[in-house]
């Protein structure tokens, strides 16, 4: 979200949609309204146009082809970025982004020197990327030029030595990147309130390799949405076919009946209702 009475959170927001402007097609027109907004000596008024920009923009850094889905095979890049606001951070391939994620830091956090906070940064993104990140190679890219020497700094204190110890648990390398070259992650380390987190896109040949799954896709626009939460769990289905089967089975339903009886023990029910023996369906 971004304040409609704040100019410095829509020069934010500009700043980080303008690092990607080769991929959203008529990107000066679709801006040009936010823009104007934080030009010197104009009135700063939220209008319609201002609202309607804002709403296409944010679609668009959330789509295809901004956000791609990452191929494993390959190694990742990462911006980090830290403000006295928050944590930013973007995961990229092949100079496409994969994922984004910001949070706000918390009061404690508030207090960390400008070292911690970069340090922060870092161990924030493995944490949160770290299902992507462990076991392959990354490189990682922030705007504190001494965090690149962290590995041979002698002198540290307990909070940087346990940060260190979790980054050393990853193939990764730190290189320094000047703030100018680093604008997206330090836009969403500036995010005021809230967390941000976006790492799914829409691509065409998922929808196919859904549709052969016989998975049912729903389509919405983003503007209906203001947030959702998905989850898909795929299980073998030899459980289900022998539950099936035994609700059938004349020997099943023999042993069932000296069970309930009492004059057979050794054949609990599963969760689901299946015969055991031994832990075994």
């Amino acid at each position: 979200l971004v304040s409609t009475n704040d100019p410095s959170e829509v020069r934010s927001f500009l700043g980080l949609a303008c690092y990607y402007p080769w991929f959203i097609e008529g990107f000066l027109k679709i801006a040009l309204p936010l823009s104007q907004l934080t030009r010197k000596y104009v009135k700063f008024e939220w209008t319609d146009r201002c609202e309607s920009s804002f709403q296409e923009l944010k679609e668009r850094l959330t789509m295809a082809p901004v956000l791609t889905i990452l191929d494993p095979s390959w190694s990742f890049t990462i911006y980090s970025d830290a403000s006295r606001q928050g944590l930013g951070c973007v995961l990229m391939q092949d100079d496409q982004v994969v994922a984004y994620a910001s949070c706000q830091l918390k009061p404690h956090e508030q207090n960390y020197p400008t070292h911690d906070l970069e340090l922060a940064a870092v161990v924030h993104t493995l944490k949160i990327w770290w299902h992507y990140l462990y076991g392959g190679r990354c490189e990682i890219y922030t705007d504190h030029k001494s965090l690149q020497y962290i590995f041979m700094e002698k002198e540290l204190n307990m909070r940087q030595r346990r940060c260190l110890e979790l980054v050393k648990d990853y193939d990764c390398t730190i290189q320094y990147h000047p703030r100018k070259a680093n604008v997206v992650a330090d836009a969403l380390s500036r995010k005021v309130t809230g967390e941000l987190s976006c790492s799914i896109t829409q691509q065409s040949h998922l929808f196919r390799d859904f549709a052969q799954m016989q998975i049912q896709v729903a389509e919405s626009l983003p503007t209906e949405i203001t947030g959702s939460v998905s989850s898909m769990q795929i299980q073998p289905t030899l459980r289900d076919r022998i539950q099936r089967e035994q609700a059938s089975d004349q020997f099943i339903r023999a042993i069932e009946t000296k069970v309930h009886a009492g004059a057979l023990e050794g054949f609990p029910r599963g969760t689901d209702g299946a015969f055991e023996f031994r832990g075994r369906i």
